[in-house]
């Protein structure tokens, strides 16, 4: 395992700065707003904020204040971040993140969890810091069985776990694989998919089966594109920082509490541009497109599969699509909790809510 800081060249800033400020505006109808897209007002004011507001060293620099390293697993480098608690006894808890927010997803619960907890905070194979992948299979079982052996390289063999979205299926998987070593899962954002005839359901369940159905027919592109052609959006998203930004920021604009009017009314402009600059940096935005269609690919991710046994905790945003009938037949719930804020991203938008709900969850199973 190598020490591993960030340290992006000038040279690369000021390549990024040149490619913003020639930036080739689309046109757009008049009067469409966010329905057919990201607004080019909108984007344009976030570009220009990127080329002349946003400081990066000064995001390089909280990125680097928490230990992380580097090792190869599987033929793949891993970034991770390892915040040893001061409890020696302390319990080891590996968090999972979902995408976008695979550098900023977990950066305001880092500190106050490594409190309580040694926090292992691994970077997805192919994203950002770990740099992109160099063969396809990449999936969901796969990346969980990478964590499982870093989490045994440093010497961790119970611990705990928690994802949301992306990060929640990678708990799930995790719990199948080694569900001796996990003393709980906790997760958020979890899309339970209607498998099979269903359940009845009370009146908010059926609210949130309804944002399900509404995503599927009208939130699915982003997917289908990259789980189909990943390679033909790879082209735009590695060559166009502007054409990058606007295919993340569309999602942290629809992933959040509905009463945020505009992503940055969720959380800042520069934890967005953190974001959008390191996958830039690192240029894993077409390796991240090409996990989707691994993931697409693999057989077993629509098949059959056994419940959970390992104890499950849910912290439910207002927004989530999280249905409890569909996860008790998927998961042995523990523990049920639900918020009347939030959206997908609850440790960005909602970190105290989600710090406190994992510190009781895995209190109440010791």
């Amino acid at each position: 395992m190598t020490p591993f800081t960030i340290d992006i060249p000038q040279a690369d800033l000021d390549d990024l700065r040149e490619r913003i400020l020639r930036t080739r505006w689309s046109p757009e109808l008049p009067g469409a707003g966010w329905d057919r897209g990201v607004p080019v007002g909108y984007l344009k004011g976030l570009a220009d904020y990127w080329a002349n507001g946003f400081d990066w060293r000064k995001a390089e620099a909280e990125l680097n204040q928490w230990p992380q390293y580097t090792t190869e697993i599987d033929g793949q480098t891993v970034h991770f971040r390892h915040i040893r608690a001061e409890r020696e006894d302390a319990l080891p808890l590996l968090l999972m993140h979902d995408n976008p927010g695979g550098i900023i997803g977990l950066l305001d619960v880092l500190t106050p969890l490594s409190r309580d907890f040694h926090v292992v905070a691994p970077t997805n194979p192919g994203f950002g810091f770990s740099t992109p992948v160099t063969s396809a299979g990449w999936t969901v079982p796969r990346t969980a069985a990478v964590f499982a052996e870093l989490m045994s390289r440093l010497g961790y063999e119970r611990y705990g776990a928690h994802g949301g979205g992306g990060g929640a299926n990678l708990s799930m998987a995790l719990a199948r694989h080694a569900p001796d070593r996990l003393a709980g899962i906790h997760l958020n954002a979890y899309v339970t998919i209607p498998m099979g005839d269903l359940p009845e359901l009370n009146e908010d369940e059926q609210r949130r089966l309804g944002l399900i159905q509404h995503f599927m027919q009208d939130g699915m592109g982003f997917n289908i594109i990259m789980t189909t052609r990943p390679q033909t959006i790879a082209h735009g998203l590695h060559d166009s920082p502007v054409g990058q930004a606007a295919w993340i920021v569309e999602k942290f604009k629809e992933w959040t509490d509905g009463s945020a009017e505009l992503p940055e009314d969720a959380f800042s402009l520069d934890r967005i541009l953190t974001e959008v600059s390191t996958q830039w940096f690192t240029g894993t935005q077409g390796s991240i497109a090409q996990g989707y269609r691994d993931v697409a690919e693999d057989p077993t991710a629509w098949a059959p599969k056994p419940p959970v046994t390992v104890p499950t905790g849910f912290a439910v945003a207002s927004a989530d699509v999280t249905v409890r009938s569909l996860a008790e037949q998927e998961t042995n719930v523990v523990r049920w909790t639900e918020f009347d804020r939030g959206g997908a991203y609850l440790a960005l938008e909602q970190p105290d809510l989600l710090i406190a709900d994992v510190r009781a969850f895995f209190a109440g199973l010791a």
